[in-house]
């Protein structure tokens, strides 16, 4: 199975979730967060960064709650530019 190039969207949804995820992170240090969530400090790095605009959903779910953040407001941040476009 050959897996579709990620669109335009996709990658900018990316980005935002890497963004919000790194203003929620605050002052902790990234690797202390990477820990908490399960994941190695490069991957939570690549995620904020948005070289890897699309982490798998269980990587997700364990930074919403490695940081205390509900899901839903994660899945918000992703939705934002579709939620925009359709209300157009």
């Amino acid at each position: 199975m050959v897996r579709q190039p990620l669109t335009a969207e996709q990658i900018a949804a990316g980005r935002r979730l890497g963004a919000a995820l790194r203003v929620a992170r605050g002052r902790r240090s990234l690797v202390e967060v990477a820990l908490a969530a399960g994941i190695s400090p490069e991957t939570l790095r690549k995620i904020e960064t948005g070289r890897l605009p699309a982490p798998a959903f269980g990587t997700v779910v364990c930074l919403s709650q490695a940081l205390d953040i509900p899901l839903a407001d994660l899945a918000d941040v992703w939705l934002a530019d579709t939620l925009i476009s359709q209300a157009s």
